[in-house]
């Protein structure tokens, strides 16, 4: 697929909606501290890593990296969303850990002429994409041969038990299906089994399985998803083990060369 297919999503000129409609609310807070755990154990390598941030939007994941002095190549097709992270990035002192690209996924091989990173992360991008096997194939590429890939996608799965949760069974009964788009709502929600099919032809293997918002998305009570500490600590105890850890909104799965 070109980068000029227009049917990838790209969110120019929304990166203050960004900010407050995902960045600062608690499921988004509870999605960052997520991450943050599952990948602690890459931000306190003694080794400085190569980090590739792909769809890394305003670029918060990746200060945890750069705060130890990790560096990270940031990319993300949407200008204002590159400049935004590099304001942030600027403001926390950390630039000097950056580089920047604005461009697509299908951009990058070229841009990045065979380079490989330790670290990549694509975060909430695949569900987006015209064709998200393809897009798959493209991250393996910048995985060097101990490189992990850090992967989270929109559940399928989720959305069906939310929405069934709440009663939208004409919704569920339509395939999910529905005239008009919500602007930062995902269009393509992936098939867990799907994406596993893909990464096994990859020969890409999950060392880690989390669910992110296993619970808050939940919530029938909607005062209930403001007690982020309480729903924080239940995320963090619970989202490894099954079944939870298949029921998060999104999954994160970190994933070696097999």
């Amino acid at each position: 697929m070109s980068h000029h297919d227009s049917h990838d999503r790209s969110f120019a000129g929304m990166s203050d909606k960004f900010a407050r409609n995902i960045y600062a609310t608690a499921k988004g807070q509870i999605r960052l501290a997520v991450l943050q755990r599952d990948l602690q154990a890459l931000i306190d390598s003694p080794i400085k890593l190569k980090v590739l941030d792909i769809g890394a939007g305003l670029g918060q994941l990746s200060q945890a990296f750069a705060a130890v002095g990790h560096s990270i190549t940031h990319t993300d097709i949407a200008a204002d969303m590159v400049a935004t992270a590099k304001l942030a990035h600027q403001a926390a002192g950390l630039q000097q850990h950056y580089r920047y690209h604005t461009a697509s996924l299908q951009q990058l091989p070229e841009l990045l002429a065979g380079e490989t990173f330790d670290v990549v992360l694509c975060h909430a991008v695949l569900e987006w994409l015209v064709d998200p096997a393809a897009a798959l194939a493209l991250c393996k590429l910048f995985m060097g041969p101990h490189g992990q890939l850090s992967l989270m996608f929109y559940n399928r799965d989720a959305k069906l038990l939310a929405n069934i949760i709440y009663g939208n069974f004409d919704y569920v009964n339509h395939d999910l299906k529905v005239k008009k788009k919500v602007k930062l709502s995902p269009q393509q929600p992936l098939e867990p089994t799907q994406v596993r099919q893909w990464l096994s032809e990859l020969e890409l293997k999950p060392i880690q399985q989390t669910g992110v918002r296993c619970f808050h998305d939940y919530l029938r009570n909607r005062a209930d998803q403001q007690r982020y500490d309480e729903l924080l600590r239940l995320e963090l105890r619970f989202n490894q083990q099954p079944p939870f850890n298949q029921i998060g909104r999104y999954l994160h799965w970190l994933l070696t060369h097999a």
